[in-house]
């Protein structure tokens, strides 16, 4: 468990709050603090540690040698949002980045997980990406998932510790549970530049993410490293909301992008500058358009609940999430084996400032 007296300074510090999910109480961790990772979750007997900060290389020649002592192992890396499964007195919860339980994805978790992986191993917790177009956070996802979601487990931790299995030990246990999983692409020896740079081109014409490098060695570091077509698709799908975002979100993609194109000698050509001033132009030209006709900027999400109740309380949840989003039920009805939800996002900031220079206001810059 976590020093008593570190979580009392940290609740003084209003670092840590205290979050109830049906019956269950228990402290999550709002920020980083001392060693303790955001969404670290505290529950009576047991403390489920916050998933770590991963660092980000932009060149590949040099950022591998410079990051790495030993091989490393590489795993796709999905475009989907992060989850922590576990045990509790005999159910299976999830835990979002920030540590909250989400009641979409515990909605959904058993359709994906055994219950025999956690009624053998109730000790550990399995980190895992949650991706598809029926997802209630992020709008982004994998092309090769039309429908729905899916889970990929990518890591194995155990409750109470930092840190995570030793990458062999991870793979005996998917195999012996049948986990889903990232696509692992095997171990590379640092030498091994020029087949990881043909694996990122192969990944970036798919249109995936990118890839995880994680090291097979005791301290285990990782770091990512993303696609050129991730970078300019992050911006075409944000720029909807585009004050909704910090400056350098978009500044590091640019940046990511310029060196990627760089390194893997893209061609730089007309249709590349037409497809980067069209991420950004787009969304903005859209936002327009809603302001005008709907009076606000907004995105729809829809997902899939086996239960009402699981629904409702994932509406209200979401309803205090943010002070910057409200959120707005357009529907919740039963179509065959689910609960099918829809809901806006209303995006205030970008909605407040359209609106404004649309009527001809004026702004000091």
């Amino acid at each position: 468990m976590i020093d008593a007296q570190i979580v009392k300074e940290a609740l003084k510090k209003n670092k840590v709050r205290t979050e109830v999910f049906k019956d269950i109480e228990y402290l999550r961790f709002t920020d980083d603090y001392k060693d303790i990772p955001r969404g670290t979750a505290i529950f009576k007997d047991f403390v489920v540690w916050g998933y770590p900060h991963i660092g980000r290389i932009f060149q590949l020649t040099t950022g591998l040698p410079e990051q790495f002592n030993a091989p490393v192992w590489v795993e796709e890396k999905v475009d989907g949002y992060n989850t922590r499964i576990f045990s509790y007195k005999g159910e299976i919860y999830t835990l979002t980045r920030g540590g909250y339980i989400c009641p979409f994805t515990t909605d959904r978790v058993r359709e994906f997980i055994s219950e025999k992986f956690f009624e053998e191993n109730p000790h550990l917790v399995l980190c895992a990406e949650v991706a598809g177009p029926e997802n209630p956070y992020v709008e982004e996802f994998p092309p090769y998932i039309q429908e729905d979601i899916a889970f990929f487990v990518f890591d194995i931790m155990k409750k109470g510790e930092q840190g995570f299995l030793p990458y062999r030990e991870k793979l005996r246990i998917i195999d012996k549970y049948g986990l889903p999983h990232v696509e692992m692409f095997g171990r590379f020896e640092l030498t091994q530049i020029e087949e990881i740079k043909r694996l990122l081109k192969k990944l970036n014409q798919e249109k995936r993410e990118g890839v995880v490098f994680k090291e097979d060695a005791e301290r285990d570091k990782r770091v990512k490293y993303i696609t050129s077509y991730a970078n300019i698709n992050d911006i075409k799908v944000t720029s909807l909301n585009m004050l909704g975002l910090p400056a350098d979100y978009y500044t590091n993609r640019l940046l990511r992008l310029a060196l990627f194109i760089e390194e893997e000698q893209v061609e730089k050509n007309e249709s590349l500058y037409k497809e980067i001033g069209e991420a950004f132009l787009e969304g903005i030209f859209k936002a327009c358009q809603m302001v005008r006709s709907e009076g606000k900027v907004y995105r729809t999400f829809r997902c899939r609940f086996n239960k009402k109740e699981n629904a409702l309380l994932f509406l209200e949840q979401m309803k205090h999430a943010s002070a910057h989003i409200q959120i707005a039920e357009r529907s919740l009805e039963k179509k065959g084996r689910y609960y099918l939800l829809e809901f806006d996002k209303v995006f205030l900031n970008m909605t407040g400032l359209l609106g404004h220079l649309l009527k001809g206001g004026s702004v000091i810059d």
